[in-house]
C-alpha cells in the first residue's frame, strides 16, 4: 500500500530531511512513526500525500509511483488519502457538517451523497447529531474527532496522521488512538506520527523510528501483534467501500 525505496529529501536550503529511507506498509497495516523533533516524520508524511516530492528514490502509494502523478492529477490522487492534523485545521466560521463535507464538495460529490457520507463519518466518530454545531463549541477531543471524520468521509484507502494526540491529555489520546484503530480494523491502512512513546508501547503496533532522517529501528512495539489484514473482497477493492464504513 505504501512503499519507500531509497528515498531522499533535500530542501532548497540544503537541509537533508530524509536520507535513504526504505520500508513497506502493507494493505490494512497500522504503524507508528516516531523519533525526535526534526527527525523527518512530517516530511515523510508529506511525501505520501504529495505535499512534497522526493529529491531521489521512489514513493509508491496504492501501487502508484508518485513520480508519475502530474500536478494536475494531485487532487485526484489525494482523494484516496485521508489526513489528520495535530491542530485539527477546522474552519471555525463553518459548522461541523460543513467542515467534514468540504473535501467531498471539492471532489464533486452531490448534496445527497455528501450528506450521507458526512453523517456516516460523524456517526463513526461518535458525533452524530452535532452536524449544525460550531467547532468552537466542541471540546478539544471532539474537534479532533471532527478532523478524523473529515479525513475518512471520502472513504480513503490510506489515512496518515501527524501528531493527532499532540494537544490532548493521556486519556483523550488513548481514546483517539482507539478510534483510529477501529478504522484499521475495517481495512484502512494507517501511518501515525507521534512523540507519545508510552502510548505507542501500550498499543503495541509496528513502530518505525526515525533519527536524523534515517530509519533507526523498525518492528513491533513490545506486546505487539501481527498487523491486521482485511479478508473481505470489499475491503481490499479500491473502488468498493461498502463494508468498510457503516452508513
Amino acid at each position: 500500500m505504501i512503499r519507500f525505496e531509497d528515498v531522499y529529501k533535500r530542501y532548497p536550503n540544503g537541509r537533508e530531511a530524509l536520507g535513504g529511507i526504505s520500508f513497506a506498509l502493507e494493505r490494512g497495516e497500522m504503524a507508528f512513526l516516531t523519533g525526535p523533533s526534526g527527525a523527518g516524520k512530517s516530511t515523510l508524511l508529506k511525501l505520501i500525500a504529495l505535499i512534497e516530492r522526493p529529491t531521489r528514490g521512489a514513493v509508491i502509494v496504492n501501487r502508484r509511483n508518485t513520480a508519475g502523478v502530474s500536478r494536475r492529477s494531485v487532487p485526484g490522487f489525494r482523494r484516496r488519502i485521508g489526513v489528520v492534523f495535530q491542530d485539527h485545521k477546522l474552519l471555525h466560521d463553518r459548522t461541523v457538517f460543513d467542515n467534514v463535507a468540504l473535501p467531498l464538495v471539492i471532489a464533486g460529490f452531490g448534496p445527497r451523497e455528501t450528506g450521507r457520507r458526512v453523517r456516516a463519518a460523524l456517526d463513526q466518530v461518535g458525533l452524530r447529531g452535532r452536524e449544525r454545531d460550531a467547532p468552537i463549541t466542541l471540546s478539544t477531543g471532539e474537534q479532533q474527532r471532527v478532523g478524523i471524520a473529515r479525513a475518512v468521509a471520502s472513504r480513503p484507502d490510506v489515512v496518515i496522521a501527524d501528531e493527532p494526540t499532540g494537544n490532548l491529555d493521556p486519556e483523550l489520546s488513548l481514546e483517539i488512538m482507539r478510534l483510529l484503530e477501529r478504522f484499521n480494523e475495517v481495512g484502512v491502512t494507517l501511518l501515525i506520527a507521534t512523540h507519545d512513546l508510552k502510548l505507542v508501547e501500550h498499543l503495541g503496533h509496528r513502530t518505525i523510528r526515525l533519527v536524523a532522517g534515517e530509519i533507526a529501528a523498525d518492528g513491533l512495539a513490545p506486546g505487539g501483534s501481527q498487523p491486521h489484514r482485511p479478508t473481505t473482497p470489499h475491503s481490499t477493492s479500491p473502488d468498493r467501500h461498502g463494508s468498510r464504513y457503516r452508513d
